[in-house]
């Protein structure tokens, strides 16, 4: 049966060459978002060039609740089926998107808003369709492209509006990403859906490490077959809950096994994003 995958960020890194990877192997249909028209297009050509069927393409700025909940109506629209959400789009600590506190268009903290926020938005608007797709031999799945760069949440100041820094922010919203994983976990069963999240590699040659750190470590080969284990591989069916670094199963910050502050997340985020969310099951 053939997959129909969703990737956000897929125009540049990890997205664009899980795209390409995905495209090579086959049987599959991909979904792509991106902010820039122009680049969906070249990726777009590059996939149908590797073989796969032409992709849906969606353009959506992240830090905009309104457009990403635009853009999960434009993907239930264009698609019958949604087997797979890897949810890859993000900004990190620092340039091109500054050091300094910045905020969304919706007043929110940048990294908060674009990292995790536009996830949580995204994810909870397609799980109508995402848990529709599944099937008695295989669940939908939700893969959160995170982080072992994690820093524990302040409850109390959430949108770091004291003593910020772009590398605290940025390790908040990943841990807060592998929160909402669990949170997810939690509430469907593994035969319907499962949520898994992922250090996919350390400064691997995407442009967010280029442009800030200036060297690499990880090949993005190896980001991507991580990435597309969790997303594809189907003796990982019924995994759910896990955080993963690289292809190893590992132990985030203990805050992330904290059931109250991930209820309080939650909570917070669903105030956050109201307005913009189509289903709060």
């Amino acid at each position: 049966m053939t997959t129909t995958l969703a990737i956000t960020g897929a125009t540049d890194g990890l997205g664009r060459a899980l795209a390409l990877r995905l495209a090579a192997d086959g049987d599959v249909r991909l979904v792509l978002h991106g902010r820039d028209p122009a680049k969906l297009e070249r990726v777009a050509r590059e996939v149908r060039e590797a073989g796969a069927p032409k992709p849906v393409t969606v353009t959506a700025d992240l830090a905009d609740l309104a457009q990403v909940a635009r853009l999960a109506d434009e993907v239930t629209a264009a698609v019958d089926r949604l087997d797979v959400l890897v949810n890859n789009a993000g900004i990190g600590s620092g340039e091109p998107d500054g050091r300094e506190r910045r905020t969304s268009h919706d007043g929110l903290e940048l990294r908060f808003a674009v990292n995790y926020l536009a996830t949580f938005v995204l994810t909870e608007n397609l799980l109508p369709l995402l848990t529709a797709s599944a099937t008695a031999d295989r669940a939908a799945r939700v893969v959160h492209v995170s982080s072992l760069g994690q820093h524990p949440l302040d409850l109390d100041d959430l949108q770091l509006e004291h003593g910020y820094s772009g590398s605290r922010a940025y390790a908040q919203s990943k841990l807060a990403q592998i929160m909402n994983c669990f949170d997810l976990a939690g509430r469907f069963p593994a035969d319907r859906l499962t949520a898994t999240s992922l250090h996919p590699g350390t400064y691997m040659p995407t442009k967010i490490v280029l442009n800030e750190v200036g060297r690499t470590v990880d090949t993005l080969d190896s980001g991507v077959e991580a990435t597309r284990r969790l997303a594809v591989d189907p003796t990982l069916e019924g995994t759910t809950g896990r955080f993963f670094d690289r292809l190893r199963p590992a132990r985030p910050n203990p805050q992330a096994d904290d059931a109250g502050v991930r209820d309080a997340l939650r909570a917070r985020s669903l105030e956050l994003a109201a307005g913009h969310l189509t289903t709060t099951r």
